[in-house]
């Protein structure tokens, strides 16, 4: 009789412990280049076709334009929520020929709150920016960071730049982080290995070959990123072929385990 017992238990038992299957995050990165390929045509459809044929469910996305006359006035960021069927909140680092020039996050997940932070400049230059958009995946908040720093030989904005992407992780507590941009900076850079020491290249982790990014025929540069905090685990990256922008986009597949 015991043993019957035991038979029939031991099922829901090994059910109950089970560990809730991870929640796949599928993200990709791009500077877009404002809509613009090597051919010279400014065209989101081609750029919006990538996206849905990654099935991404976030998508970082930098040189981005709402109203300026080089794009014809349009609002590239909501384009490209149309075409993909996303949300999207757009980011301004910079006024820009009448209208505005920034970053754009888009999502599948449900976008609880956004911030943006102005990152500090050394001298005269561009603006750049720190986009902050809180998501709920499967239940649990997590923070997405895009950014595009500064792109001039000389390091120190960029490391300055990325002490206070540290300070915005850290300030994140126990939340889920995935930060993803345009670097302008290599590997090898004193800027990555100040990154590698709070979060984890993706590419390094699960990526083949070298990564490069830039240019996009026959690239020889990496300095587009995907970096994760501990929550999530990688499990594939590529870089993706295409001229609808002077860089290569990037795609990555993360787990996140379920609460």
């Amino acid at each position: 009789m015991l043993r019957r017992l035991f038979a029939l238990l031991l099922p829901l038992a090994a059910a109950v412990a089970a560990p809730a299957p991870a929640v796949p995050v599928r993200v990709m990165c791009y500077n877009i280049h404002h809509g613009e390929g090597l051919d010279g045509r400014l065209d989101l459809e081609r750029i919006a076709a990538l996206i849905k044929g990654q099935k991404a469910d976030l998508v970082a996305l930098q040189e981005v334009e709402r109203g300026t006359q080089r794009t014809q006035r349009r609002d590239l960021s909501a384009e490209l929520a149309q075409l993909t069927g996303l949300d999207v909140r757009f980011a301004r680092n910079i006024p820009y020929q009448g209208g505005e020039y920034g970053t754009a996050v888009l999502s599948r997940f449900p976008i609880r709150r956004v911030a943006h932070h102005p990152l500090k400049m050394i001298g005269p230059g561009e603006q750049r920016g720190v986009q902050q958009v809180w998501i709920d995946i499967g239940g649990t908040e997590v923070l997405f960071i895009n950014t595009h720093l500064d792109h001039r030989r000389e390091p120190a904005e960029r490391e300055r730049s990325v002490e206070e992407i540290r300070a915005l992780v850290a300030a994140a507590g126990a939340v889920p982080v995935i930060v993803a941009g345009d670097f302008n900076a290599t590997p090898d850079s004193p800027a990555i290995a100040t990154m590698r020491g709070f979060l984890r290249d993706v590419w390094t982790a699960v990526g083949e070959g070298p990564g490069h990014t830039i240019p996009v025929r026959q690239p020889n540069r990496r300095i587009d990123y995907i970096w994760v905090s501990r929550h999530f685990t990688p499990e594939r990256m590529e870089v993706l072929a295409s001229e609808a922008s002077d860089h290569l986009p990037i795609s990555a597949l993360l787990m996140l385990p379920r609460p």
